[in-house]
């Protein structure tokens, strides 16, 4: 599997809340980071942020590209439940069909 296509099963694995799945694509030694979680590890990730995909009522890739041999860009945008279109930007690297690493920028409100 390439590494878009480990990002992509990441996503819907998320998107359907297949935490088996989601556990799987990611590496023993997993971080993630976004503005409002500092560096946390791959159990936190699963506690934590996993089970929000029900705060979404669309979640669409827009951009995914590879970078190099670890680190994919994936954009994509999310319409929230209670309003608003948003958004965001991860950096993900990969390492020997695991994700190692999620970096999460958040964007701002998307305007018609």
């Amino acid at each position: 599997m390439s590494n878009k296509e480990i990002v992509r099963a990441s996503v819907a694995a998320f998107q359907t809340q297949d935490r088996d799945a989601a556990a799987e694509l990611l590496a023993p030694d997993f971080v993630f980071s976004s503005p409002q979680d500092d560096r946390i590890d791959k159990f936190r990730y699963l506690e934590v942020c996993f089970p929000t995909a029900g705060r979404f009522l669309r979640d669409q890739i827009l951009e995914l590209t590879e970078l190099d041999d670890e680190r994919v860009f994936l954009l994509y945008e999310y319409e929230l439940v209670d309003g608003g279109t948003y958004r965001n930007v991860e950096l993900i690297t990969v390492h020997e069909g695991h994700i190692r690493g999620t970096q999460v920028f958040f964007g701002p409100l998307v305007h018609p």
